[in-house]
């Protein structure tokens, strides 16, 4: 149970050091899916501990997993999937304008401009 808790952990900080430290757009987006996917891998871990068997009720069913932890879990990567698709078109959008991907570059060519 440690090892995955730390490997997630790994996974959010390489998403995170990604966002902070990278200057180019693609790689923060993709950071962004780093931090996401660790995220729902986390819920789903602990959600993993609640129960063991389907929330259907009947004869013989003690221990229930929670539904609204996946339910949430489910919405979280369907955002996440749009967010990513909205950032890489402002990011295609950003190239077009500027001729650049990285932040650098964008920021003084927007700079000399006003």
């Amino acid at each position: 149970m440690i090892l995955e808790r730390v490997l997630i952990f790994l996974l959010f900080m390489a998403g995170f050091s990604a966002i902070v430290g990278m200057k180019n757009i693609i790689k923060k987006v993709f950071g962004l899916n780093l931090i996401n996917a660790a995220t729902v891998l986390l819920f789903i871990l602990e959600g993993s501990r609640i129960g063991e068997q389907a929330p259907i009720l009947g004869e013989g069913v003690h221990s229930i997993v929670d539904p609204i932890p996946q339910a949430l879990m489910l919405t979280a990567i369907v955002i996440g999937v749009c967010v990513t698709a909205l950032s890489l078109a402002l990011a295609v959008r950003l190239y077009k304008a500027t001729g650049s991907l990285d932040i650098n570059d964008i920021t003084k060519r927007l700079d000399s401009e006003y």
